[in-house]
């Protein structure tokens, strides 16, 4: 979490760029990322020629020499964010317009960016020399007080706190899952050092940053001191796909900005033909888009075999098995409907789960976890897939807090249902005897195979109904008898008072 001057300094920069005239959330923080990337190259590019100079080992900088852009040919080093940050505002303007995106994009097949792949269509859009002469001051006082600050993680805890800043729902229900519940769906998973990680639809990389920070605390030395699992988990281990290349760009930000060198952010229609994954990834963490509804003509001929339907969060529980490998784990969030639809899509994409994988657990989270973003219940699913069932008893959870207001607001309480879901998924053994007036509890398939394979908690969660004794009729009919009279005799008293 990031606090005080550091916070202040970001709202100072969020209000300069709404003083510029860009109040759009997304255009902020992708104009934002640009320059932090510009930044970074120049930051990167120092510290590998003091690393090479301290080993004795030979570097030529990506700013040494002349660099030709389009017709004309300029000294690299005026490329520098360090050198053109202190020119007059309108010269840095040019420069950065004319010269600085164009060299960045051309980067492209630079193996010492990087970056340089996430730039390739980026638009400058400051639009006026002093706006970017007050921004860039904002972000190197930023960068000066994250270089004084004790967290290791700081980059990644600026990035998100600028990611909070999006606070509306884009369209086909994008929204961010709070990082809470991500952190939360991670823990149960528990990602391990040589898995190969997915979210097909990715946003801004929440999950994929989240199990990036969960194995950088859990097997730090497994990863860290083996060559092989560190190349691994900087440039294989984490895989995201969207359709939004304003989220491409930032998710892949947020990636780098938590250590991971070379994420393979892509651009893909996940549920496309464009996408041919098969028994690919070991772990998939998503929240897909729930609201949307796709031409079927678009959609991929082997997910509509599983499931023929339009909507969304049906398809991606087909494209969920089809891209895990056998042994492969889930965690994702689905809508309430998914659980309890009696559509034939629904009841087959359940069946398919159940009967052919194995699923473990659906943990119903209120309504409101997402807001301000939106008001809709939603559930946990985690399962494996197996291809040849393995189903005995399914554990139900039934989540009332997470730790803040279920308001718009959503300020912190001290009411909080995660650790206790965490530590009870870690014994499952220990979940078989209780009872089903309980918070969570076991349901064998066979009972869920009777109720058309319903996952809704409600279905299988007895209420324990407290008897309470009222008085008898006569006294309840004398009381509202005395009521009246009081009624009527303070009616006279006011009318008297009128009158007088």
């Amino acid at each position: 979490m990031i606090t005080g001057e550091l916070k202040n300094k970001i709202d100072g920069l969020w209000d300069v760029f709404a003083a510029g005239g860009l109040v759009n959330p997304l255009e902020v923080i992708e104009q934002i990322t640009y320059l932090m990337f510009i930044r970074d190259l120049d930051d990167v590019d120092n510290k590998r020629a003091k690393e090479s100079a301290m080993l004795g080992l030979p570097y030529k900088s990506i700013f040494a020499d002349e660099v030709k852009i389009g017709d004309r040919t300029i000294e690299g080093r005026q490329l520098k964010w360090s050198v053109f940050r202190d020119l007059p505002a309108g010269r840095m303007y040019t420069i950065m317009q004319e010269w600085v995106f164009p060299f960045i994009k051309d980067l492209h097949g630079d193996k010492n960016s990087a970056y340089s792949k996430y730039m390739d269509d980026a638009i400058f859009k400051l639009p006026t020399p002093l706006l970017l002469s007050k921004v860039v001051d904002s972000l190197d006082e930023i960068y000066s007080i994250m270089s004084q600050a004790q967290s290791s993680d700081v980059r990644g805890d600026v990035y998100e706190y600028l990611l909070n800043k999006i606070a509306q729902a884009g369209r086909n229900g994008q929204f961010r899952t709070p990082r809470h519940i991500i952190r939360m769906m991670v823990e149960l998973v528990d990602p391990k050092a040589d898995d190969v990680i997915c979210d097909p639809a990715c946003g801004t990389s929440g999950f994929l940053v989240a199990a990036a920070e969960y194995l950088k605390e859990k097997r730090k030395d497994e990863i860290f001191f083996n060559k092989e699992k560190k190349d691994h988990y900087m440039n294989s281990m984490f895989n995201g796909f969207d359709m939004d290349r304003t989220m491409l760009r930032i998710g892949a930000m947020n990636m780098m900005t938590h250590g991971i060198e070379n994420p393979f952010i892509e651009y893909r229609d996940s549920l496309s033909e464009q996408n041919t994954d098969k028994d690919k990834y070991s772990l998939i963490l998503a929240n897909p888009p729930f609201k949307g509804s796709l031409d079927a003509d678009a959609v991929s001929n082997d997910l509509l075999k599983v499931c023929k339907t339009k909507k969304t969060e049906l398809l991606f529980l087909a494209l969920f098995l089809r891209m895990l490998k056998i042994g492969g784990r889930c965690a994702c969030i689905v809508p309430d409907g998914v659980l309890f639809g009696a559509s034939n899509a629904h009841k087959s994409i359940r069946k398919k789960i159940v009967e052919e994988n194995r699923l473990e657990a659906v943990i119903s989270m209120p309504s409101g976890v997402f807001k301000p973003y939106a008001g809709v219940s939603t559930a946990v699913l985690v399962f494996t897939k197996t291809n040849h069932g393995g189903t005995d008893n399914v554990w139900f959870y039934d989540m009332t807090a997470d730790g803040y207001s279920l308001d718009d607001k959503r300020t912190p309480i001290s009411e909080n249902d995660i650790p206790d879901i965490i530590e009870r998924f870690k014994h499952l053994d220990k979940e078989i005897e209780r009872k089903r007036t309980e918070k969570s509890f076991m349901v064998p398939k066979k009972e869920i195979e009777e109720n058309n394979y319903d996952l809704s908690i409600n279905k299988y969660k007895e209420i324990e109904y407290v008897p309470v004794e009222y008085p008898p009729t006569s006294e309840i009919m004398a009381n509202i008898r005395e009521l009246e009279k009081e009624i009527s005799k303070e009616m006279d008293e006011l009318e008297r008072m009128l009158n007088s």
